[in-house]
């Protein structure tokens, strides 16, 4: 029976049980939507994260925080356990290493930016402006108004605290006179310290995520005026700039620094940070795939299940072909026709599905749904999502497909392979 036959008659026995066939697909193709949509979503919040990392750091800084010992992003989250603190004069200290060209203390706190009857929950960043500005020259910049360097100047407020609604409603500009309220929990009761001061400039719209670089969703305002509302000379981390971004630069400085406290910081660069999301993400998507897969093992079981009950419907069918000649091999291969015919419909429909669920859901993201519906300020993120189908994922689930079905239908080709004409004819 030549290949084209043995392909035809599983064809016709696929059709001749269309709802069942239909059902049995319908495992493949949601395990295998699952395994796209959740690849897809990760991969490109992956590109995005990169993307808006790369973008928003310099690749010549280094980031300080309190707490030696920890890794590359301990250091952001303020570094391991630790009573060590950075203050803010420990940022001229840094200064005077060689190759630093700029380094500026980071205080930053959640805050109430109040303009009129209206108030906006903001990230209320201390920093140089002027240092500041010269580490991330592309970012920090005013889209509207000017950036003072004075050491009494005005604050400067992200894209997104200007315009919190994503619409023509505006919550500042430039020249507006708005008040920050930040809350002191350090103290009982808990008091309010508020701070009247003029909006100098909004930046431009920068989009996307931000640690330590410049963001939509912050307000900055001078380092001393910081040390002021905050009551604290204690910084968060300390960023530097460095001469250049030679391994040789970034692994030399960081030492210095190092010995500079005595081991009790962390010095992070922008790549190390980056080389670690890249890990991370490499593992959450192997866990989701792992995730996924688990559905689609279930469907190859339901598929053995239902070549089972096929095969125990069609023994005498089988019997009969036996008996008219047709070799084991035969009927072997025509069972696991019908596997790959089922596996292929249900990768192909599967793979459909699957990018459609994650443009649905990577839309919901970027929509910021959850802050529209509230319709409070400066909750929507601005962050953009596009999944990324890579050739190897669909590939991959292309393939994973029809070898789940395969290889769940090999038991039920065999047992029908083995039938003996007689016995077969004889099943009732």
């Amino acid at each position: 029976m030549k290949s084209g036959d043995i392909f035809g008659y599983a064809f016709g026995a696929i059709r001749l049980r269309k709802l069942r066939a239909g059902l049995t697909t319908l495992g493949v193709v949601i395990g295998i939507a699952a395994i796209v949509a959740l690849l897809s979503i990760s991969q490109g919040l992956q590109a995005t994260i990169t993307d808006q990392l790369q973008s928003g750091f310099a690749t010549d800084t280094l980031v300080v925080s309190p707490g030696g010992g920890g890794d590359s992003f301990s250091g952001f989250g303020g570094g391991s356990e630790s009573s060590f603190s950075l203050f803010v004069t420990d940022a001229e200290l840094i200064g005077q290493i060689d190759d630093v060209v700029g380094s500026t203390a980071f205080i930053q706190r959640q805050c109430l930016i109040q303009s009129g009857d209206e108030a906006v929950g903001a990230l209320v960043v201390g920093v140089d402006f002027e240092v500041y500005s010269q580490m991330y020259s592309s970012t920090f910049v005013a889209g509207d108004g000017e950036i003072s360097f004075d050491t009494a100047a005005g604050i400067v407020v992200g894209k997104q605290i200007s315009s919190p609604y994503q619409n023509e409603t505006v919550f500042t500009n430039a020249g507006d006179v708005v008040e920050v309220v930040w809350t002191n929990t350090t103290v009982r009761p808990p008091e309010n310290v508020t701070f009247s001061v003029i909006v100098d400039a909004v930046l431009e719209e920068i989009g996307g995520l931000s640690i330590v670089s410049p963001s939509d969703l912050a307000v900055y305002i001078p380092i001393s005026e910081a040390q002021s509302l905050f009551g604290t000379d204690e910084c968060d981390r300390i960023l530097v700039q460095l001469a250049n971004e030679n391994d040789e630069t970034i692994k030399s400085v960081s030492e210095a620094i190092e010995e500079l406290f005595d081991g009790q910081v962390s010095v992070s660069s922008s790549t190390a940070i980056l080389d670690l999301i890249s890990s991370v993400f490499s593992t959450v998507e192997l866990f989701l795939g792992g995730i996924a897969a688990i559905s689609l093992l279930v469907a190859g079981v339901g598929i053995m299940n239902i070549m089972i009950v096929s095969l125990m419907e069609r023994t005498r069918e089988i019997g009969l072909l036996k008996a008219l000649g047709m070799k084991s091999r035969t009927v072997l291969a025509i069972f696991l026709s019908e596997a790959v015919i089922i596996g292929v419909l249900g990768a192909v429909f599967g793979i459909g599905l699957g990018w459609a669920l994650a443009v649905v859901a990577a839309q919901l993201f970027t929509g910021g749904g959850i802050g529209a519906a509230t319709g409070q300020a400066a909750v929507s993120t601005g962050f953009a999502i596009t999944p990324v189908l890579t050739p190897t994922v669909l590939l991959g689930a292309f393939g994973f497909g029809i070898a789940v079905s395969v290889i769940f239908a090999i038991y039920p080709a065999w047992r029908a392979s083995k039938l003996k004409p007689v016995d077969a004819l004889r099943y009732e």
